[in-house]
């Protein structure tokens, strides 16, 4: 009797080569990911995005969120600042996501911390989005991997953990100083709708997106002073990641 084959995890150099993959079709693709996020994240956000070769747009006018979804390649529900206009933009940009097929990424930003923005991200998570980005206290409230099952996760920390069925990848890149600037988890959620848009196997979208911002952090922390030299480093090291950087960087834990 054969025994069953297994799957085995890539090489930090096999996945290197696959996320260097999908920067390139992002950046030749352009995709544009409309961003129902936080008023702390935007602005920082859509920097990101353009850094990298993805185009944002922002708006959250009830009036305009369906059009807008409609012609966006991706979406990003993050609840950072929950208030009655988010809470209608969701409504409306989700109905466009799950009536056009659209991957949608949600970003449960301190569900751990207020019982309203739990009740609605459980809600949301129900609704099965193409990728939820959480961190290790956001997960437990919501009620772990096991209440979640059948969601692809991005666990964000200081070991990041994609899970996506039985398939999981842990990635070690990353610096202590993108914890130093708001919205650096924020536009990294933009940035995995953007890796969506562009590569529909949810874990190697997820390991690209957290990639290319974590190994953007390290390399401008090396030149930073602080935190207010930090972001241009980093939006700089955004727009400059390659294949090579990609492949002499990443590391797997």
């Amino acid at each position: 009797m054969t025994a069953p084959a297994t799957a085995t995890a890539p090489t930090a150099d096999a996945l290197s080569i696959d996320i260097g993959r999908v920067l390139n079709r992002l950046r030749s693709a352009a995709p544009r990911v409309h961003c129902l996020t936080n008023a702390v994240a935007q602005a920082f956000t859509a920097n990101v995005l353009l850094a990298l070769g993805a185009i944002p747009s922002m708006t959250l006018a009830a009036e305009e969120v369906p059009a807008f979804a409609a012609s966006a390649d991706a979406i990003l529900v993050n609840l950072g600042t929950l208030d009655e206009s988010r809470r209608t933009a969701f409504a409306l940009g989700l109905e466009v996501a799950e009536a056009t097929g659209k991957p949608w990424v949600l970003d449960p930003v301190f569900v751990d911390r207020s019982p309203p923005r739990l009740a609605l991200a459980r809600d949301l998570a129900a609704r099965r989005p193409s990728l939820l980005k959480v961190n290790a206290g956001e997960l437990a409230a919501l009620g772990g991997a096991e209440a979640l099952a059948g969601v692809p996760l991005a666990v964000t920390g200081p070991v990041d953990l994609v899970q996506v069925g039985a398939r999981t990848l842990r990635l070690a890149n990353g610096h202590p100083m993108m914890g130093r600037v708001t919205a650096t988890g924020c536009a990294a959620g933009a940035v995995l709708g953007a890796c969506l848009a562009v590569e529909p196997d949810p874990l190697l979208a997820a390991a690209a997106g957290l990639s290319f911002v974590a190994i953007a952090g390290e390399l401008a922390a090396r030149s930073a002073a602080g935190p207010g030299s930090f972001v241009p480093l980093f939006l700089d090291a955004l727009h400059a990641l390659d294949a090579a950087s990609l492949g002499q960087h990443l590391r797997l834990a």
